[in-house]
């Protein structure tokens, strides 16, 4: 039996599929439903609605006629949840074809990496003079002084002057050619 049967447009679409469609059986107008000349074995009961999305059963079928139910768990195999017989199966959720609009935020743009590498640099023009000014004179000095330092050319090496260093000096002049012999 299908709980929440809705209307009859809804019973006429639906599909109790066994084993993926090699056994199948229609509803009736109260939402019940019978599969006929099944053998026994174990089979997987689901049902197919366009608009609905429906819980799965297992029914296993002893060659004795005895009837067991259990709830069909694709993730964990070894869960195994029983379930009354005759079968009660209830519309888990709606459907979903479409994938709702994602809404656009203020945040979206603000943390965009094209966004944070123009303002933050920005923010630290603005800021660091400000706090440079909030400082005590003793720290401004100090903070000029290390600045001085390190502007200071003649400590910083020329990378020209280095990788002329290490390669020895050619002599730029051509050397003269013998003249040619006829």
């Amino acid at each position: 039996t299908l709980t929440d049967a809705r209307n009859s447009d809804w019973l006429g679409v639906t599909r109790v599929l066994v084993d993926g469609g090699d056994y199948i059986g229609y509803l009736r107008s109260d939402g019940s439903f019978v599969v006929n000349e099944l053998p026994s074995g174990s089979y997987v009961v689901e049902i197919s609605n366009p608009n609905y999305i429906f819980e799965s059963a297992r029914v296993d079928i002893s060659r004795k006629g005895m009837v067991r139910a259990r709830r069909v768990n694709y993730l964990q195999f070894s869960d195994k949840t029983s379930m009354s017989y005759p079968l009660d199966l209830k519309d888990r959720q709606k459907a979903k074809y479409f994938q709702t609009r994602e809404q656009w935020r203020i945040t979206d743009f603000l943390m965009n990496p094209m966004v944070l590498t123009m303002v933050l640099p920005l923010l630290l023009i603005m800021v660091l003079p400000k706090l440079m000014n909030a400082a005590d004179p003793e720290a401004q000095k100090e903070m000029q002084s290390q600045m001085k330092a390190f502007n200071d050319k003649s400590t910083v090496p020329d990378i020209s002057e280095m990788l002329a260093s290490w390669f020895p000096s050619t002599d730029t002049k051509k050397p003269k050619h013998k003249a040619k012999k006829k």
